[in-house]
């Protein structure tokens, strides 16, 4: 393995696999680190559920998955978290960035959550969504990482020991030398994590060049675009590609994200398709239950429905204040993954699933080790198959990612090579 990546959760990662397997390397997604990855996979990237755990619980995990990735053999380690930097202002995106730094022995390492496709832009140190500063994007009213200030560079010192350096556009883009001397003028005056500006893939790919020797690098899924040309230009590349297996069977939408985009991708699916909704006050009291929604989906199986948690912010947090955000949060969870998990044992075998925090918890309730990198769906969102006896094939959809129209492409795309 050349390159491994830690990613802070299953979405993040499937969507920077998509990256570098689109940038030509071998790449491969892994759930746990107690087994060895192929000899022919050239990226590896480890999905976590580390971006809303306390914060010394994210920096142990994360320092374990990057122990595993340089048994592997990996020259260079990523950490991906999301494009819109979901952390609190205690972390955990600092913490873990910086006992990165300290395990690999490293001096500076680059952040930019940046990815022009799904209109995330870096400009003057502030992250813009679409035309919006990210403070006014509708992520300020997220259930567990509010993000309410647009200014990286001032959100990474509340979390951070260290000052944090900044490289503005115009060096970035003013050629190699330039950008090169910016990161050692950075490295020099003792700032570790800098934060470069990019507002298209050209800004990336030149970042990532100029990154090529750094061991540690961090950000979105954009940040690795210009990885696998370094590798490449080493002549390290195999780029032998294996045939992969196709998924056949029932198929099945699990949305629990409460994203603008997730909300307008459920009311488009539902045009089509049947849907039960989960109210989380419902599921709180034992008025839903898993064996209910079973029930339902049996009736509905040939119309490929869709369960949704997915809901205007103000409806969930009613059952927040009355029964705690965290404890919410894990009973949703439960629920999609225990549902998931009997689905597949009642024969579906196509799951697309809406939300981080819920594709998290369906795959370790599926007890996925290792998914194959399919077809690209929507840009940082790849098809995906888990390698099974019988092939199952998954999408997992940040909540803020896809078209209007995510849920039908996706269901007929992870059933194909």
């Amino acid at each position: 393995m050349l390159l491994g990546a830690i990613a802070d959760d299953f979405t993040g990662a499937s969507d920077l696999a998509n990256t570098l397997a689109k940038g030509g390397m071998a790449t491969m997604q892994f759930v746990g680190t107690d087994h060895a990855a192929a000899p022919d996979c050239e990226a590896g990237i480890v999905a976590l559920k580390t971006r809303s755990v306390p914060v010394d619980v994210a920096v142990h995990q994360s320092i374990g998955a990057a122990r595993w990735l340089l048994d592997q053999g990996c020259q260079q380690i990523i950490f991906k978290y999301c494009s819109t930097f979901d952390s609190t202002p205690d972390g955990n995106i600092g913490p873990v960035a910086e006992a990165l730094l300290d395990l690999l022995g490293a001096d500076i390492a680059v952040v930019c959550p940046a990815f022009p496709a799904t209109g995330r832009r870096l400009f003057m140190g502030h992250l813009f969504v679409g035309d919006r500063l990210l403070s006014e994007s509708g992520m300020e009213n997220h259930p567990l990482t509010p993000m309410t200030d647009s200014d990286i560079r001032r959100w990474l010192r509340r979390q951070t020991a260290a000052e944090v350096g900044h490289i503005p556009l115009d060096k970035v883009r003013a050629g190699p030398a330039v950008l090169n001397k910016a990161f050692a003028a950075e490295n020099k005056a003792g700032r570790r994590l800098v934060v470069a500006d990019a507002i298209s893939d050209q800004d990336l790919q030149a970042i990532g060049k100029a990154a090529a020797d750094h061991k540690l690098i961090t950000g979105g899924s954009g940040i690795a675009l210009g990885l696998p040309r370094n590798f490449r230009d080493k002549g390290l590349l195999s780029d032998n590609r294996k045939p992969l297996p196709v998924a056949t069977g029932p198929g099945i939408v699990l949305s629990g994200s409460c994203s603008k985009a997730s909300q307008n991708q459920v009311a488009y699916y539902l045009q089509g398709h049947p849907g039960l909704a989960i109210d989380p006050a419902a599921l709180m009291s034992g008025a839903m239950t898993v064996k209910q929604a079973l029930d339902w989906i049996s009736r509905q199986a040939d119309a490929t429905p869709i369960v949704y948690s997915t809901a205007n912010p103000d409806a969930v947090s009613s059952a927040q204040h009355n029964f705690g955000r965290q404890a919410v949060a894990e009973k949703i969870e439960h629920f999609f993954g225990d549902l998931a998990r009997q689905l597949v044992g009642q024969g579906t075998r196509r799951i697309v699933v809406g939300g981080g925090e819920t594709s998290g918890a369906v795959v370790e309730a599926l007890d996925l080790h290792s998914l194959h990198i399919g077809r690209e769906i929507d840009p940082g969102v790849p098809a995906l198959i888990a390698d099974r006896p019988e092939p199952l094939g998954l999408a997992l959809k940040s909540g803020n990612f896809g078209s209007e129209d995510f849920f039908s492409k996706a269901l007929l795309q992870v059933g194909t090579a």
